[in-house]
């Protein structure tokens, strides 16, 4: 296919956006205004985030920083903190015929209603959702609101389309494309349309008239890379204190007709920046990459993450790619802006201060067009004391100056993307540096990326946290591939549209409706993967089907009967291809997985005993139940579980103290001989250490159906008494 940057008019992806980008004057009317606090998620990748009707994110949901997380699949990823966006303009002239020498304006929730009017917020998706069943219940239903409409000509997986109009007249158009291809499903394309409406409010009038002149857009944007590893650092961490901001790309003009291919894939003349956590001055040891020291050394904070600039109009009568763009392309202070209070002529000072910082000009000289972390210092310093704002080191992009007339558009299109280390290889290093962290003699060897030697501990940590620095240009210029490529990658095979997992008494039976794409030729079959105990940790693959398998036959169905009773298991499955269609230079050759997001079950399913036929065979497991132990040997992940065994098929379980306190009761009627218990009282309290006592008791005649006439095996009202001791 041609590339967007040889002969982007060329392009029918490119003349689509720019027709939408046009016509969005004329069908603003067809917007109807919605809340400023309404937001859209997406979960279908490895990163996952939500995105806010007002046109920009800022984290912080009451409780932490929450969004981009990256990999999703396990806790505590978040790396957003907060996005800062600007729009201005120089010699405005209001709708009222008032000049201004610069009008600027913020993309924050406390300007909704006065100058950011949010208009359309909804999320598209390429086919229906699956729908997944843990046991009868959907554990997909709390998502349904997630998508709005199904389109299956759209290219993406998932599109969500942001409106807001300004009290500028200029309405912005965000449209992020998404995908769930496993080489595309860690970064975000975002697509930004500039249009000179007129519109200035809510309402379909157009109020004002003629060209926006010196128009500048532009965003300071902080990362906690990631939350979990703000933890470990601690001091501030979590809203990006400690965070290194650096850049590429200098020489994009000199490389941007060349083609980045599978056996180049990484190229340092891309236009972006990212962020990594740096050193606390706080601490006293080498905490890049966050090594959990209280623990096993795991480093938590392998997270480059950051945005890569694909292409920005020249002018609204040049659309090719302006390699001098943007304007700005570097780092500034975090909390250090003009800060805006209102919409009125007595705010002009600071319009005029924002503005100049928009062109370029860092607000207090606290920032900089340049590489923060290679221009600066070492990284075994705290980043933020390189300028003094206890805020941290803002991503900083700003784009312009573009006169706009009236009914034109610009476009602006980047990609935000995350990688580092793999959870594996965060282990493995983590847990050899923390060996060598207790034994001062430990001098390795340790190996390092590049195969040499060191005898650092520190050294060899630091290395393979960096590498993140190739994983993340890795990453954008997959981005940029599948941009020129006009979004046309490769796609996998489409995910079963049901998934059903059932506990049986010696199985666990999981089956799945056909992927809407088995009948293509380049369909492959279907893999099952799982995990005990928690979510949050690597699946093992159970069961294949198809293409290059042990079970060429494709199925819908699959008995897994190696589970162990008592344990907790969670699936998911995807559907694969042959490879036939992945032979383009977007990514790797080879087979094409549906995403595991689309099928993973959040609760869990068990291996449950046949009902027990008499009383005196119930057994308590484990018993004594000691909490340091037990926690982590007996049902890993589930902390505080006890479980009856063998109980009838229907009855009720009383826990008592041993003085005869009733703590909980329990009302067992699934047919199974299992039951269990998280040592949690009917008051929502964990229970303290004690004897306790359980009285189990039949709730109705249970017969046995396999007779005739039905022999009656356990009587309504029958009842047993057992002991167990807790231990904390």
């Amino acid at each position: 296919m041609t590339s967007l940057k040889r002969n982007k008019m060329l392009n029918p992806i490119y003349i689509k956006l720019l027709f939408l980008s046009f016509s969005l004057l004329y069908t603003a009317s067809t917007f109807a205004q919605v809340e400023g606090s309404e937001t859209r998620y997406v979960r279908i990748g490895s990163l996952q985030s939500h995105y806010t009707a007002y046109g920009s994110e800022r984290a912080w949901n009451n409780s932490y920083y929450e969004g981009l997380r990256w990999p999703a699949e396990y806790l505590q990823q978040d790396n957003a903190v907060i996005k800062r966006a600007w729009i201005g303009a120089e010699n405005y002239i209001d709708k009222d015929g008032l000049e201004w020498p610069a009008y600027a304006i913020s993309l924050t929730a406390g300007f909704v209603g006065t100058s950011i009017f949010p208009m359309e917020l909804k999320q598209t998706a390429r086919f229906a959702p699956p729908a997944v069943y843990v046991d009868g219940n959907n554990v997909t239903a709390p998502y349904a609101s997630d998508v709005d409409d199904i389109n299956p000509n759209q290219i993406p997986d998932r599109i969500i389309t942001n409106v807001v109009n300004t009290s500028m007249g200029l309405t912005m158009k965000r449209t992020i494309y998404v995908f769930s291809q496993q080489y595309h499903d860690n970064y975000h394309i975002k697509i930004f349309t500039f249009t000179n409406t007129g519109n200035v409010d809510y309402d379909d009038e157009i109020e004002r008239h003629g060209p926006i002149n010196g128009v500048r857009v532009g965003w300071g944007t902080r990362y906690s890379c990631s939350r979990e590893g703000a933890y470990r650092i601690g001091n501030g961490q979590s809203w990006g204190k400690h965070s290194w901001v650096t850049k590429r790309g200098e020489n994009y003009a000199d490389h941007y007709m060349e083609e980045i291919t599978p056996a180049n894939p990484i190229v340092d003349w891309l236009r972006c920046g990212f962020s990594w956590a740096g050193q606390s001055e706080l601490n006293d040891f080498d905490n890049i990459g966050a090594p959990y020291v209280t623990r096993d050394g795991r480093l938590t904070s392998p997270h480059h993450v950051g945005t890569v600039v694909l292409h920005v109009d020249k002018s609204i009568t040049d659309r090719d790619d302006d390699p001098l763009q943007p304007t700005t392309l570097g780092w500034h202070a975090g909390d250090t802006y003009p800060g805006i209070t209102s919409v009125t002529r007595a705010e002009i000072p600071k319009m005029v201060a924002l503005y100049s910082m928009l062109s370029g000009i860092p607000h207090n000289g606290l920032g900089g067009n340049d590489r923060f972390y290679e221009n600066y210092i070492d990284k075994n310093s705290d980043p933020w004391l390189n300028h003094n704002d206890g805020g941290g080191t803002n991503l900083w992009i700003n784009y312009g100056p573009f006169d706009i007339p009236e009914g034109d558009s610009i476009v602006i299109v980047e990609a935000e993307g995350i990688n580092g280390l793999s959870r594996p290889m965060c282990e493995l290093i983590g847990r050899r540096w923390k060996k060598a962290y207790l034994d001062a003699n430990d001098k390795g060897p340790f190996e390092l990326p590049d195969h040499s030697i060191t005898t650092d501990k520190d050294k060899y940590k630091d290395a393979w946290v960096m590498t993140g620095q190739d994983s993340i240009m890795k990453t954008f210029g997959r981005a940029k591939r599948n941009f020129d490529l006009g979004f046309l990658i490769p796609q996998p095979p489409e995910p079963p549209s049901l998934f059903k997992v059932k506990s049986g008494g010696d199985k666990i039976i999981l089956s799945w409706a056909p992927s809407a794409s088995e009948g293509e030729e380049d369909f492959g079959g279907y893999k099952i993967f799982r995990i005990e105990g928690k979510t949050d940790t690597l699946y093992n693959e159970i069961f294949a089907c198809g293409y290059e398998t042990k079970n060429p036959q494709i199925v819908n169905y699959y008995e897994d009967l190696n589970a162990v009773r008592g344990v907790s298991y969670y699936y998911y499955i995807v559907a694969f291809s042959k490879g036939l269609n992945n032979e383009t230079n977007a990514n790797p050759h080879g087979k094409l997985y549906s995403s595991k997001y689309y099928t993973r079950t959040t609760e869990p399913a068990y291996l449950r005993r046949i009902a027990g036929e008499n009383l005196s065979g119930i057994r308590i497991v484990p018993n004594p139940y000691y909490f340091d132990k037990s926690k982590n040997l007996q049902f890993p992940g589930e902390q505080n579980k006890i479980m009856f065994y063998n109980i009838p098929k229907y009855c009720q379980i009383k826990i008592f103290t041993e003085r005869g306190d009733l703590v909980k009761t329990i009302h067992h009627d699934d047919g199974s001989g299992d039951e269990a218990w998280f040592n949690i009282s009917s008051s929502r309290q964990i229970i303290v250490s004690g004897v306790y006592i359980a009285h189990i008791e039949v709730t109705q005649d249970i017969f046995d159906l396999t007779t005739q006439p039905q022999r009656l095996i356990l009587k309504k009202g029958a009842s047993v008494i057992k002991k167990f001791i807790v231990v904390r």
